[in-house]
C-alpha cells in the first residue's frame, strides 16, 4: 500500500524525512514536530497488535496500540508496546515491531524511521562519556513491585530505560510483570541486599549516592511529553 503523505500544514516535520522515503510505508502522515505510521508487532500466540508510531525529530519515538478498540495504551515506548502485544521473543523490538512498506511487513531496523532515534542515541553515548570524566551520571535504581513487595533494579544507562524507570517511579500500582526489558514475575527472587549495594557509581562500587552518580535532572531522565512535576519543572526551566 504505497500511501500518498498526508501533510498537517507546513512543520518542522516537513524535513524530517522526504515524500519519496514516506511514500512507500502505509499510513504516513506529517504532524508538527513527528512523522507518524502504522506500525505493528505479531505474536505466534495472539496475532497482529497494530498500532500508529509516532517519529519525534528530537529521537522519541511513541506508540498509540490499536490492537482492540477499547485499547486504551497511548504514548508506548516501542519495547513497551513489544511486551503489551504479547510478543514471546521480547527485548528485540527494532527487529519485532514493524511497519507495511510496498504491501509488506518490514522491521523497523530495516526502515529510514529509526534515523533520529539513533542520532539522539549517539549523542547519549557522547553525553555519557562526558560523565564518566566528571560530570554526573545515572547510578541504578530500584522500584517496590506493589504486589510482592520486592524491589526491582532499573539500570538508567539509555534514555529509553530512564523512561521506564521514571514511569515505573510514578505508577502507585507498579508491579513486577510491567518491566518490557525483562520476563519477571512475582515468583522471582529479589536481588539479595548485599548485591544491591552495588549501584554503578564509577566513583565506589557501593557509594550510597554522590555528585558522581546522582543526577537532579537532565535531557536524559527528564521528559518534554510528562506530565508529571518534575518533568514540568525541568522542561520549563531548560527553555532558553
Amino acid at each position: 500500500m504505497g500511501d500518498s503523505v498526508e501533510k498537517e500544514g507546513v512543520s518542522a516535520a516537513s524535513s524530517m524525512f522526504s515524500d519519496e522515503e514516506l511514500n512507500e510505508i502505509s499510513g504516513s502522515k506529517r504532524g508538527l514536530d513527528y512523522i507518524e505510521v502504522t506500525c505493528g508487532c505479531t505474536s505466534h500466540r495472539y496475532g497482529d497488535a497494530v498500532g500508529r508510531l509516532r517519529v519525534f525529530i528530537n529521537g522519541d519515538l511513541e506508540i498509540s496500540c490499536e490492537c482492540t478498540s477499547g485499547c486504551q495504551e497511548d504514548k508506548l515506548t516501542p519495547a513497551a508496546f513489544e511486551k503489551h502485544s504479547g510478543r514471546e521473543t521480547a527485548r528485540k523490538w527494532k527487529s519485532n515491531v514493524w511497519v507495511i512498506k510496498k504491501g509488506s511487513k518490514v522491521p523497523l531496523f530495516k526502515t529510514v524511521l529509526l534515523k533520529y532515534y539513533e542520532q539522539a542515541l549517539k549523542e547519549t553515548k557522547k553525553s555519557s562519556l562526558r560523565s564518566q570524566k566528571g560530570r554526573p551520571c545515572h547510578r541504578d535504581e530500584f522500584v517496590r513491585c506493589t504486589k510482592c513487595n520486592k524491589s526491582r533494579r532499573f539500570h538508567l544507562t539509555s534514555k529509553e530505560e530512564c523512561r521506564v524507570h521514571h514511569d515505573a517511579s510514578v505508577d502507585a500500582n507498579w508491579k513486577c510483570s510491567d518491566l518490557p526489558f525483562d520476563n519477571l514475575s512475582c515468583e522471582d527472587d529479589e536481588e539479595r541486599a548485599s548485591r544491591r549495594v552495588y549501584r554503578g557509581c564509577s566513583r565506589s562500587q557501593t557509594c550510597s549516592g554522590c555528585t558522581t552518580c546522582v543526577c537532579f535532572g537532565c535531557d536524559l531522565c527528564r521528559f518534554s511529553d510528562c506530565n508529571c512535576q518534575t518533568c514540568t519543572d525541568f522542561t520549563r526551566n531548560a527553555k532558553p
